[in-house]
C-alpha cells in the first residue's frame, strides 16, 4: 500500500491499482505510521506527498520489493510449466558411467532445468533425501530404505576382474586356495559393493586376502592393468578396457554375486517431468550396457 501510495501520490489511484477501497488504503498507511511511529506522508488537499521520513522508507524498500516481484514472476513460470529443478544423488561410479549419457539425453528433451547432483554411497544418500538436500538417489539397494520408494533401474553382477598376463586370464578354474592367496583390490570396505563381496566369500567358508582398498575405481583398474593384485568390478564399469582387451573378467563362482540398482526417493513424493524422464533414461541407458558373465562372450564359469 505504501509502496502503491508513494508511486502514484493519490489514495484514489493506488486504490484502483490494488484492488482496494481508498478508506482501507488509508487505514493501513496509519496502521504502519503507528507502527514505525512517525508520519510517512504530508497530505496536500488529494495529494498525498511523501516526507523525508517516507522518502528514507521508499528508498530503503524498493530493492526487496523487486525481489519480491521477481519472486512473484518465478513462481508463476513454475506453476505454469512445473518443477524444473533436478537434485540427484548417486554412486561414484554411476556418475562416471551412466550419468553422463543420462544428462545429455535429457537436456534434449527437458532444456530448461537446473542440475544438482551429489556422489556418496546409498546410506548416505539415504540420509540427504530425508534432510531434503536432495530428492532422488540412484545406487545399489540396501537391505532396508525406511520412508521410502524406490523405482528398479537395473541388476548387475560382480566379477573378478585382471590383467591379461595374470593366470586368471586363461579361463581355467580358480582353485578355492588361489582365492585365500591372491591379493584383491577392493572399493572402500564402507561401501555396499564392499559388504556384498565379504558376505558372498563368507558363504563360500573363504577370506580372501585384501591388500588395498581404493575409493576410485578408476585407481582399481590401473592397478589390477599393473598385475598388482585381482578386484572385483561389474563389467560395465570397465567395458572400454574389456573391449579393448587391456582387462579380461572371470566370474566368481557358478553362483553369481547380483546387485540391485534402483532409484530412491520420499515414499509418496509425486515425481515431476523431469524427475520421471531421468528414471527412465537410467533404465535406457543400463539397459545398453554390460550387466553379467552374458554380455562377455565365451566365459566360462
Amino acid at each position: 500500500m505504501f509502496s502503491a501510495v508513494a508511486r502514484h501520490g493519490s489514495l484514489v489511484t493506488a486504490s484502483a491499482q490494488l484492488h482496494l477501497t481508498p478508506s482501507a488504503i488509508s487505514h493501513g498507511l496509519k496502521t504502519l505510521e503507528t507502527q514505525l511511529g512517525c508520519r510517512l506522508f504530508d497530505r496536500a488537499g488529494k495529494k498525498m506527498l511523501l516526507n523525508q521520513a517516507g522518502e528514507q522508507l521508499l528508498a530503503q524498500i524498493q530493492q526487496p520489493m523487486q525481489a519480491l516481484a521477481a519472486a512473484e514472476e518465478s513462481l508463476k513460470r513454475l506453476g505454469k510449466w512445473g518443477q524444473t529443478r533436478l537434485r540427484i544423488g548417486a554412486a561414484a561410479s554411476a556418475c562416471q558411467y551412466i550419468l553422463p549419457a543420462v544428462i545429455r539425453e535429457l537436456k534434449k528433451s527437458s532444456a530448461n532445468f537446473s542440475l544438482q547432483v551429489e556422489s556418496g554411497d546409498m546410506p548416505e544418500m539415504v540420509e540427504l533425501i530425508q534432510q531434503n538436500r536432495i530428492d532422488l538417489a540412484l545406487g545399489v539397494a540396501p537391505e532396508r530404505l525406511p520412508d521410502l520408494e524406490v523405482r528398479p533401474v537395473c541388476k548387475d553382477e560382480l566379477l573378478f576382474v585382471c590383467a591379461p598376463s595374470h593366470p586368471w586370464a586363461a579361463g581355467e578354474i580358480i582353485a578355492r586356495d588361489d582365492l585365500r592367496t591372491q591379493p584383491l583390490i577392493l572399493y572402500q570396505r564402507a561401501s555396499l559393493t564392499a559388504q556384498l563381496v565379504d558376505e558372498y566369500f563368507r558363504g563360500l567358508d573363504l577370506v580372501p586376502s585384501t591388500v588395498m582398498e581404493i575409493a576410485s575405481i578408476e585407481a582399481i583398474k590401473e592397478l589390477v592393468k599393473l598385475n598388482l593384485g585381482v578386484s572385483v568390478l561389474a563389467p560395465w564399469t570397465a567395458d572400454k578396457e574389456l573391449a579393448r582387451g587391456t582387462l579380461r573378467m572371470r566370474p566368481l563362482g557358478p553362483k553369481p554375486l547380483r546387485r540391485q540398482w534402483v532409484i530412491a526417493s520420499l515414499a509418496g513424493r509425486r515425481l515431476s517431468l523431469v524427475e520421471e524422464t531421468f528414471c527412465r533414461l537410467c533404465r535406457n541407458v543400463a539397459a545398453g550396457m554390460r550387466m553379467d558373465r552374458r554380455d562377455l562372450p565365451g566365459m566360462e564359469t
